[in-house]
Parts: structure tokens; C-alpha cells; sequence
């Protein structure tokens, strides 16, 4: 099942879509929900009544809704992975070396709102070398504390992709990744989550980052060095992790700051990210925002636009 945030007649609405590709808000299954994160907290209760839902829902007009983040206000930081594939370590090796890590580093990502999947991202005075990274999201469903990784599977909502975007200078200038990773809005995620039982294995998903068409990253999930169950599992020790938690699982490697010379975002670039079988974000750097719809996910297909007020 695919679960959005999609914007229609001036509101937020929680929407799900169905076998027959068409999404449909959940109020209109007749089930109430504030917004996604409510969702979340009574997921497992109201999946079955959801998946009835896809197939008797009224679906909005095609035209008349914008498909946004889908959680728009994340209930806490978003956890991070760093140097989680071995061509990621290497390529970065000359800022900060981390050949000789045995352990995963986690770091935190402040996200007062998260970006859409077609939102801009923002150009500021101070950031001179601004970076992408394709990431895969995990989004938990219950609170987790000290459990295993075979338990791990059983606390997963499901997947998104992430866009974990980087002021480069920021970053080192304050010899950590807090700041220099969450400016406000350099977290696009969506288009949707994928429910965990739609992925047979997170770990056998091909990832890529193209700029301005150009192929910048191409990996797989099987790369990563810490996998998400194991993520989960040692997170969780010692540590609750409350339902709604967002773990973003870091970057393969081809982000700007590892090429010689540094090909960092500038205004006018368009950044796609693409996860296999969740979905694209495609996110423009310093332009205005656009209005996309459903079929617009679909890149085989022309994107049709309307501009908005930046």
C-alpha cells in the first residue's frame, strides 16, 4: 500500500491508493485522521479498514490535488546515518576519514517541515557548496526499545526516499552535521510510503541521484554497511524510539563533495532521486515551486507544470 499527504481544496488530507493506481483520501473511506503522523499511531488497527478503503474511497479529481511530503511535520529529529557504503567513506576520505570505522556512525537532522517531493530547495547567502544525497527512509509504526534485529521487521511502517541536502561549507565550519544539515528545506522526502509488506527486502533496492539528467550516484541497498534491521535493533537499545521515527540510512557514493573538482548544486538544477519500487523526488534549486499531481511521479512520462509563487 502507498500512503500520502496530498493537498486538496486548501487542505491536508491523508490519502492511500489503491490496485487500481488511483489515491483516495481517507476521510472519504470514512476514517479521520489529523494528518499522517495520527495515522501512524493507529496504523495497525486501521490497515485492513484502509486497504477495504482503496477500493470503495471517492478519488479526487486529477487536476485538483498537489501531492505533498508525507509526513509533513515530522514528531521528532530525524536520525541519520553517515558513511553507511564503503564508496561514500572512500570518496570522502580526504575531508574526514572514516576508513577505519567499525561501527555506524548516527547523527540527528533537524526538520521543523519536511520538503515535497517537487518543493524547492532553497538557496542562502552563506551556503557556497550545497550537496544532494539519495537516502532510503525507514518510518517506524510502535515505540521500540531493546529489541533485536529479527524483531526490527515488526516495527516498520514502511519506506521513502529522502533527500538528504547538505551545506558543505556549514558543515565543516562547525566540525559537525547538525547545522549544516537541517536548514529549512533541505529535507524533501515522498512521493509516498511504501508499506513494508509491498517491499520483499529493503536491502536489494536500486538507488541513484541524477543532476540536471546526469547520473551522479547508482548503488544498490545491499551496500549499505549497517543495514536497516541492525539500524533499528542498536538505536533502539537503551533508547526509545517512539512511533513515527524517521531513519534516514545514508548516501552511496557521487555527492558533489567527493569529485575532484566539487560539483556542487547552484540555482537553476534540478536533483531527482529514485529509490526501486518506492518512488522519485524531483526537487529544483533556487526556482520556484511547482504544481504536480499523481501521473507526474512517473518518469517514462512529461511532467506537466504550473507554476507557483516561489
Amino acid at each position: 500500500m502507498k500512503l500520502y499527504t496530498i493537498e486538496t481544496g486548501n487542505r491536508l488530507c491523508v490519502a492511500a491508493e489503491g490496485s487500481d493506481g488511483k489515491i483516495r483520501t481517507l476521510d472519504s473511506m470514512g476514517i479521520e485522521m489529523r494528518d499522517m503522523n495520527d495515522l501512524i499511531l493507529h496504523y495497525d488497527d486501521l490497515a485492513p479498514l484502509i486497504r477495504r478503503g482503496t477500493e470503495s474511497g471517492k478519488a479526487p479529481e486529477e487536476t485538483d490535488y498537489i501531492i505533498k511530503a508525507p509526513i509533513p511535520v515530522p514528531m521528532q529529529d530525524v536520525i541519520c546515518l553517515g558513511v553507511n557504503y564503503r564508496e561514500h567513506i572512500e570518496e570522502t576520505v580526504d575531508v574526514v576519514d572514516f576508513t577505519g570505522k567499525t561501527d555506524a556512525v548516527y547523527f540527528s537532522k533537524r526538520v521543523n517541515r519536511s520538503n515535497d517531493p517537487y518543493g524547492m530547495i532553497p538557496l542562502y547567502d552563506f551556503v557556497d557548496s550545497l550537496d544532494y544525497e539519495a537516502e532510503l527512509g525507514v518510518i517506524l509504526k510502535n515505540d521500540a526499545l531493546n529489541i533485536s534485529v529479527e524483531e526490527a521487521p515488526d516495527y516498520i511502517l514502511g519506506y521513502t526516499v529522502i533527500n538528504d541536502v547538505s551545506a558543505r561549507n556549514v558543515q565543516m565550519k562547525h566540525q559537525q552535521w547538525y547545522r549544516g544539515k537541517s536548514l529549512d528545506g533541505y529535507f524533501p522526502m515522498g512521493p509516498c510510503i511504501v508499506t513494508a509488506d509491498e517491499i520483499e527486502d529493503p536491502h536489494a533496492l536500486d538507488i541513484a541521484c541524477f543532476v540536471n539528467d546526469e547520473k551522479r550516484q547508482h548503488s544498490n541497498t545491499s551496500c549499505m554497511i549497517t543495514n536497516v534491521y541492525e539500524a533499528v535493533s542498536e538505536l533502539s537499545q537503551g533508547m526509545t524510539l517512539k512511533a513515527g521515527t524517521i531513519i534516514a540510512m545514508g548516501t552511496p557514493g557521487g555527492v558533489a563533495m567527493g569529485m575532484n573538482p566539487p560539483k556542487y548544486l547552484k540555482a537553476g538544477d534540478t536533483v531527482r532521486c529514485v529509490i526501486k519500487k518506492i518512488g522519485e523526488l524531483e526537487n529544483h534549486v533556487g526556482m520556484e515551486r511547482r504544481r504536480y499531481g499523481k501521473d507526474d511521479f512517473k518518469g517514462d512520462q512529461k511532467i506537466s507544470e504550473t507554476a507557483l509563487p516561489g
